[in-house]
């Protein structure tokens, strides 16, 4: 019977967001070969109690490694314990996030298991036994179409596409002999950004800010702005918002940062340079202010308002708590 492997990840002793959409893009496609899905959890003492949650996804069987060395992406550790699972089980496929995590994961497994891998996939199907996979090219202008020849196939799937579904499987917890020593890496602690704000990349409403703000002391009109759309709302900025420091760089969305699907993205003060559309042009709906009728931006934008964005906005959270309160 055919076996999809779905590596989900882990943070400060929880599952992360982007596992349970990892879980339903691996069912999706187990679905398709008529076969079973198998998730892979490494994470410190006690994670298998949040493993379990996977079931509800459609894990049929979750392998768990506990250790306290999992308690921060452990590269070469997880490499092995991914490559010793498929090496044991033999799996079709192997899916992964295309986080950060993920995109430093997927090309290290690929290579270990001699296989090609397709990154930031958002399509998957099955054509006569073979696995399909869409992704975008050339900053989204175009969609590529791979086929896979060879198990196993190695994908890892763009964040807030495959939405989380509830598909009960069987879920039944084994616990994995890993051993959790990293040979040439251990990344450090990672240091939440501010406000324990919301990942970028798994927001369902993003709201971003571009040089067009004027500078970092008007970022609370983005934040007032966030707060009136209510919950899943985080913030991003452009790279010349980064570059000049007024932003993280974890806020970053882009070619050369983070690549977002949400359901709802607010380019505010953005022109629009192509590097910037490569991380958002994907979004479902996006939403564009600006002063420049001829911006870029407005191109890609599904509702455009042109002006000055320190006049529109603040009328535009006002408007929107208002239709919020009801």
């Amino acid at each position: 019977m055919a076996r999809v492997l779905a590596v989900a990840e882990a943070r400060g002793g929880a599952l992360r967001g982007v596992s349970r959409e990892v879980v339903t893009a691996a069912r999706t496609l187990a679905s398709e070969l008529g076969g079973g899905v198998d998730a892979l959890v490494l994470g410190p003492p006690g994670i298998a109690e949040a493993a379990g949650e996977l079931a509800g996804h459609g894990a049929d069987r979750i392998f768990v490694g506990e250790s306290d060395a999992y308690g921060a992406y452990a590269p070469d550790a997880e490499l092995r314990a991914a490559a010793d699972l498929q090496g044991r089980e033999g799996y079709d496929a192997v899916v992964l996030a295309a986080s950060a995590q993920g995109k430093d994961l997927a090309p290290r497994l690929a290579v270990r298991l001699g296989r090609p891998l397709a990154t930031d996939v958002t399509a998957i199907e099955v054509q006569n036994g073979h696995v399909v996979v869409v992704r975008p090219e050339y900053a989204g202008k175009a969609l590529a179409r791979l086929r896979f020849t060879a198990a196993p196939a190695v994908l890892s799937i763009r964040p807030n596409v495959f939405l989380p579904e509830e598909r009960p499987g069987a879920g039944a917890v084994e616990t994995l002999a890993v051993d959790p020593e990293p040979v040439r890496a251990r990344v450090q602690p990672v240091e939440g950004g501010e406000r324990g704000a919301l990942d970028v990349a798994e927001a369902t409403i993003v709201v971003s800010g571009g040089r067009g703000m004027g500078g970092p002391e008007n970022w609370h009109l983005l934040e007032e702005l966030g707060d009136a759309l209510g919950d899943g709302v985080a913030l991003g900025a452009s790279r010349a918002v980064v570059d000049a420091g007024w932003r993280p760089h974890e806020e970053q969305v882009g070619q050369t940062g983070k690549v977002v699907t949400p359901d709802l993205y607010f380019a505010i003060g953005i022109s629009g340079a192509i590097q910037h559309l490569a991380g958002m042009r994907t979004a479902k709906v996006i939403v564009a202010v600006n002063k420049d009728p001829e911006a870029p931006i407005f191109d890609v934008a599904d509702f455009g308002i042109v002006g000055d964005l320190f006049e529109v906005l603040p009328r535009l959270t006002e408007e929107i708590r208002k239709v919020r309160e009801g």
